[in-house]
């Protein structure tokens, strides 16, 4: 036991000392090239082994010709050991620049290209998150180009909303002016109407800049969903008779949300009004809730006809409207059963734009697809907690 004691301490201190003075180059090339560090390791600790070997092979007083054999052995042993650590270092550093001049191409117009050459797994690895990456950023580019073009088609959607009641109202502030109106009273209703409507667009333009500022600030409470729905149902109820369409909310489970009511509540309008709308006379609108995997879905049908299958991921964009008839009735909405979808008060296209940014706000989610005679506006919240 002394013997191996002995023997371990000497080979400590032989491999030790190499250790020592080997580490101060280690760090002085860690920023250097990976080559060089992987072999700069591989150097002291083969160094090392081999200073221990020697030196126990020293103080064991062999014969000339068995501590030849020992420190021939050593030798032709570190040789390969250090041609194997080159070799792996060159494999290293090859893949690393082949991953360098793929990562070039992330963000390009043909995405990212992974290399053709083997790669160790922490470079694959790399090499699959610089691809996911370079996919994500990608999805991002393409969602601002169509955020880009929803701005476009909203400013030039909101200036002719704008310049058609606002010449409308010159004029019959003009005929008022000049005292050639035949009913007064009516041009002054009109205009209050035009008021209104000039008003609710800006309300919503304002809602909707806060929303995709993140401004939006909710107060959160415990409220039952049925509540919500009937408060939503008793809103859009006038409107609902004024058309001729019927409110059915007969399948609405009590299950409990933890939301903004206040905001849930304009959620839920807005869906309603849109879907009267573009609900033809005798037709029905028909609002239900359930509770389903932790969430509380809320679905608002109506007999709208139906919107085209392209166009459908399309209806919660800032601005859209399907593109029919654009102008304005009597009630402020525009012409075809689809194209008012989008805001039931001003037609200026925000409703949907704001219920989802609302629900997208509460963790929600916000969906549309197309039922029987019409369409189904789905929107998931989730469940408060026990």
């Amino acid at each position: 036991m002394k013997d191996l004691l002995l023997i371990a301490l000497i080979a400590a201190l032989g491999a030790g000392g190499v250790t020592l003075l080997g580490w101060p180059a280690v760090r002085l090339l860690r920023r250097r090239s990976v080559l060089l560090s992987l072999f700069a390791v591989a150097v002291v600790t083969v160094l090392a082994m081999t200073a221990g070997t020697l030196a126990v092979a020293q103080a064991m007083f062999l014969s000339h010709h068995d501590l030849g054999v020992v420190i021939t052995v050593t030798c032709v042993a570190a040789l390969g050991s250090l041609g194997t650590a080159a070799l792996l270092g060159r494999q290293v550093v090859a893949g690393s620049r082949a991953l360098t001049l793929a990562a070039r191409t992330v963000g390009s117009a043909g995405g990212f290209t992974a290399p053709d050459r083997p790669l160790g797994a922490e470079l694959a690895e790399l090499s699959a998150e610089l691809a996911a990456t370079s996919a994500r950023l990608a999805e991002s580019r393409e969602r601002e180009r169509a955020l880009e073009s929803s701005r476009r088609e909203l400013i030039a959607w909101i200036s002719h909303d704008l310049r058609t009641p606002l010449a409308g109202l010159r004029a019959m502030a003009e005929a008022l002016e000049d005292g050639v109106a035949e009913d007064p009273a009516r041009y002054h209703a009109r205009i209050g109407t035009e008021v209104d409507r000039l008003a609710g667009m800006v309300d919503d333009l304002f809602e909707l800049s806060r929303i995709q500022a993140g401004a939006l600030a909710l107060s959160p409470a415990r409220v039952s969903v049925y509540d919500l729905v009937g408060d939503a149902l008793a809103g859009a109820d006038p409107l609902a008779r004024e058309r001729g369409v019927r409110l059915a909310g007969g399948r609405v489970d009590r299950a409990p949300v933890e939301v903004d009511g206040r905001e849930i509540t304009r959620v839920l309008g807005n869906l309603l009004v849109n879907a009267i709308r573009a609900t033809p006379a005798d037709g029905v609108v028909e609002v239900a809730a359930r509770w389903e995997a932790g969430e509380v879905l809320v679905s608002v049908t109506d007999g709208c006809g139906g919107i085209a299958e392209d166009d459908l991921p399309r209806v919660f964009e800032t601005g859209w409207r399907g593109g029919s008839a654009r102008t304005p009735r009597q009630d402020g909405s525009t012409g075809g059963a689809g194209a008012d979808r989008r805001h039931g008060d001003t037609g200026a296209g925000l409703g949907l734009a704001i219920v989802r940014g609302i629900v997208e706000a509460h963790a929600g989610r916000a969906t549309v697809r197309n039922v029987g005679g019409g369409c189904c506006f789905e929107i998931a919240l989730p469940a408060a907690p026990a």
